[in-house]
């Protein structure tokens, strides 16, 4: 009989925990592989890197040689557009070259081409192209 019941409360703890898992891909809507809302352009602003800039920030010429440290040593890197808003930069899957061209431009100004997507109140851009900036088009400290 004791047998039976713990075989009985086994299978039990195992449909409720499949339950479980499936109703939380429904919450999220079974979609982390899936694509978000995505559009196409280009942005420009300053390139920063996010663990400074987040934590402290620390933006600009004077934060420059930091930033690319941290950036070298694999910090992600984000843009600082010229309404004010930081957006996280990722590698493109495909090819990660203009993305790793940015890390040499932490605390300059750049134009970066991609696919702009937000998911979770996290905005980003799928980094395809960059090319430097004209620093009058740096966007202003907040």
């Amino acid at each position: 009989m004791k047998r039976i019941l713990s075989m009985l409360a086994a299978f039990t703890v195992i449909v409720a925990a499949v339950a479980f898992a499936k109703s939380g891909d429904e919450k999220t809507g079974a979609a982390h592989h899936s694509t978000a809302a995505m559009k196409s352009g280009s942005w420009t602003g300053e390139v920063l890197d996010a663990g400074c800039y987040i934590g402290h920030g620390a933006m600009g010429a004077k934060h420059a040689e930091c930033g690319l440290k941290c950036a070298a040593s694999g910090m992600p890197l984000m843009l600082l557009t010229k309404d004010g808003k930081a957006v996280l930069l990722t590698p493109n899957h495909d090819n990660p070259d203009a993305y790793n061209q940015l890390k040499t431009m932490v605390g300059a100004v750049a134009t970066v081409t991609g696919t702009i997507a937000e998911r979770g109140g996290v905005k980003g851009i799928d980094v395809t192209g960059a090319t430097a900036a004209a620093t009058a088009e740096a966007p202003a400290a907040k």
